[in-house]
């Protein structure tokens, strides 16, 4: 094997804690793929956590592949060689079974680079007996497997504690079987979609027992984004229900772990990093959050939370947060005027936004990151306008309270384009154009440049119409993908596959129409429709659909 490839796998290696040795051992021989570099693998818990579950099974050993850097890339290609694992540098070809955690629908370019790299047929129907049966699962297959769907011999719905025990007892004792045999029994697995033979009845999805243990940090590393924390996942799902956004739907019903269990993990992870991350697309609305954050402040430890719900700010919350270290804090208005928060159920009001952010500021924490949403439907000028003006607000608001501490922070506005997924209430109404998007931006950013001490970041737009024709498209797209691994960029590689991606991005789809996605229904469809009707209702009837 090439030098240079050693030589970055034994660096990764030997800055790792945590790792679970991977002998020869085992029945089953399993490689974990995550279809993005080293360093944002790491940074997942989820992929984490798979990775702690499948090496937990009897008679199975787990290792880990990722995407290669640039630099090992051009090593691999010069070199001629095959894609290998981390542990014992073993080609993907070998194993047993290959298996993706894909969290993000970009990803889905990776997985035929990957498996061109490691020498595997991308697309299912081309494998023999003599290759490794390729599995996938995670948050992105939950919302719509579909335009991946061909790369893989089976898919799994749901929540990784509930589904690895059983299929990876079912691999180890079909371990000799042929690729046919195993699948068919693979098959009758609750939450088991194969690809292969269509979908004519709905996939189940499965939930994870109540009482699984809290997911925490397994392996510990500086090469990620969160290097410096252990993390800890405090809840499941979140209660509120945002229209837009599907941790709401999806991970149904919203799970909180008990305090006692948490501050073990706490415990635990304070033997390792002085910092603790806490994990849940809901974390302030844990019923014990202001207990649990002080536990870690008694322990000298300090908890980092990637956001805070606005309304569920308390002086005793952001003391200890401003005592612990923190610089910066995440509140997310979502929509820029009352009415786009009404059309996406955040019900949050200008009053409760601002008097949260000069709680902020009065703690002493002076950076705020401000999170909103663009290209919402009936979204309109006067819509950013109130956006703007709830930004100067803000800032005013802020820079009073500076005043007091005697240093001046900084605001940064995160700006997204609204991307339509699917299994929210927002699933049918369609994405705002590309060049109308690219209008609001600039508008944006020339009322945002005068303003001192605020900074505009803008999502990379193009990235978000890859996003969302992957969330909304269907088999058609598979062409698309492995054009795009090959190097074309999504507008050569759609014009080339004969796809409208503007067409399918923006359509507005009928409420009766059967929607490609629906593999495994993970939501109430009558609730969804029940929550898109009254959003409609915040409309002109004119912009109704």
């Amino acid at each position: 094997m090439n030098w240079q490839i050693q030589q970055i796998l034994r660096r990764r290696r030997g800055a790792e804690t945590g790792a679970i040795p991977a002998g020869c051992g085992g029945a089953l021989s399993v490689c974990l793929v995550y279809p993005n570099h080293y360093a944002v693998a790491m940074s997942s818990l989820g992929f984490q956590t798979v990775y702690k579950l499948f090496n937990d099974q009897p008679d199975l050993v787990c290792e880990r592949a990722f995407l290669p850097d640039r630099d090992e890339l051009d090593a691999y290609l010069k070199s001629g060689d095959t894609l290998v694992s981390l542990e014992n540098e073993r080609p993907l070809s070998d194993f047993d079974l290959v298996a993706f955690s894909i969290s993000f629908e970009p990803d889905f370019v990776n997985i035929p680079r990957i498996l061109k790299l490691a020498r595997i047929p991308s697309c299912a129907a081309d494998r023999t007996g003599a290759d490794p049966l390729v599995i996938a699962g995670g948050a992105a297959f939950l919302i719509n497997p579909e335009p991946a769907a061909e790369f893989f011999d089976l898919i799994a719905f749901g929540e990784g504690e509930a589904l690895i025990p059983p299929l990876a007892a079912l691999c180890v004792q079909h371990v000799a079987a042929s690729r046919e045999m195993l699948l068919q029994e693979l098959g009758r697995l609750a939450g088991s979609y194969l690809p292969a033979a269509g979908h004519d009845t709905a996939v189940q999805r499965i939930t994870a027992p109540a009482a699984a243990p809290p997911a925490c940090s397994v392996l510990l590393t500086d090469e990620t984004e969160f290097g410096n924390m252990f993390l800890v996942e405090v809840s499941r799902g979140c209660p509120r229900g945002c229209r837009f956004c599907a941790a709401g739907f999806v991970y149904q019903p919203f799970r909180q772990q008990p305090l006692e269990l948490l501050k073990a993990a706490v415990l635990e992870g304070l033997q390792h990093r002085k910092t603790i991350g806490l994990v849940g697309a809901a974390v302030s609305d844990h019923r014990s959050i202001e207990a649990l954050c002080n536990f870690i402040v008694e322990q000298d430890g300090s908890p980092s939370l990637s956001s805070l719900r606005v309304d569920r700010l308390t002086p005793h919350m952001l003391e200890l947060l401003a005592k612990s270290g923190h610089r910066t804090i995440s509140l997310a208005p979502e929509g820029g005027s009352q009415r786009m928060r009404d059309l996406i159920r955040k019900n949050l009001t200008a009053d409760q936004i601002l008097d949260a952010a000069e709680a902020v500021a009065r703690a002493g924490i002076l950076n705020l990151r401000l999170y909103f949403i663009i290209g919402l439907p009936g979204e309109n000028d006067q819509d950013l306008e109130e956006l703007v003006k709830l930004t100067a607000a803000i800032k005013e608001r802020v820079v009073e309270q500076a005043r007091r501490h005697k240093r001046l922070g900084e605001i940064t506005l995160s700006v997204n384009p609204f991307i339509p997924k699917p299994f929210t209430p927002l699933q049918w109404a369609g994405m705002c154009p590309l060049e109308e998007l690219k209008r609001k931006v600039a508008w944006l950013e020339k009322r945002i440049r005068p303003l001192a001490n605020l900074r505009l970041k803008v999502e990379d737009l193009h990235g978000c119409v890859l996003q969302a024709l992957l969330s909304r498209g269907g088999r058609e797209l598979t062409p698309l993908l492995l054009q795009m691994a090959e190097g074309l960029n999504l507008r050569k590689a759609a014009k080339l596959c004969g796809i409208d991606v503007e067409a399918c991005v923006t359509r507005i789809y009928a409420p009766d129409e059967k929607l490609v996605w629906e593999v495994a229904p993970v939501a109430d469809r009558e609730r969804l429709l029940t929550e898109y009707q009254a959003a409609m209702k915040q409309l002109p009837e004119e912009q109704t659909p």
